[in-house]
């Protein structure tokens, strides 16, 4: 559905009728790339967010988008790594989100790849957010993006900054860890 803002409403359910969801020849999927999950798939992942923050607590966010995004997120053109989330006016929005326009976009639309986009959450969760963001000095990092039954969200993470110690050591707790499951899987394996 076309909202006012030119945007899509993301998600929107459609009824079928029970007659044509039966017949096993309309039961096929319509997915032919594989990228889309449908149910609970995710999407893109923003693996520097683990390194690099701190994260705290985490808020599921929707996401404004127009129809050739949500075209190519189901081609699986969609990438989060170098994206963040910011405060303007009360409302908090998605910057350096890649989603690379397809090919065959509508013409009539003129598709910029890293537009801004507006998040969508409580009132409460924004108020939560923005006084954490100001007063606390944390950032907000998008995580995941992911299907969630047939609408796209997005994870965001309460966030602060990580200094290069503790890079360090979040490494090497990671290589011990590995070591310990390579020693134990080599013992289970004698006995």
């Amino acid at each position: 559905m076309l909202g006012t803002d030119g945007c899509f409403s993301v998600g929107r359910a459609s009824r079928i009728d029970p007659a044509i969801r039966d017949n096993g020849a309309m039961a096929k999927s319509k997915n032919k790339t594989g990228k889309d999950k449908g149910n609970g798939g995710t999407i893109a992942l923003n693996k520097r967010a683990r390194h690099d923050y701190h994260l705290e607590e985490r808020f599921e966010a929707g996401l404004a988008l127009q129809g050739w995004e949500v075209k190519s997120i189901r081609a699986g053109r969609a990438n989060i790594g170098e994206s963040y989330a910011v405060v303007r006016d009360g409302e908090i929005f998605l910057f350096g989100a890649q989603m690379t326009p397809l090919i065959s976009a509508s013409t009539h639309v003129v598709a910029d790849e890293r537009r801004t986009r507006k998040l969508l959450l409580h009132r409460r969760e924004i108020d939560n957010l923005i006084g954490r963001v100001q007063r606390d000095g944390y950032t907000v990092v998008p995580t995941s993006m992911y299907w969630k039954g047939n609408r796209i969200k997005i994870e965001l993470a309460l966030a602060k900054g990580k200094q290069d110690h503790d890079k360090r050591q979040a490494n090497k707790d990671r290589d011990w860890a590995r070591e310990k499951q390579r020693v134990m899987r080599r013992h289970n394996k004698d006995a």
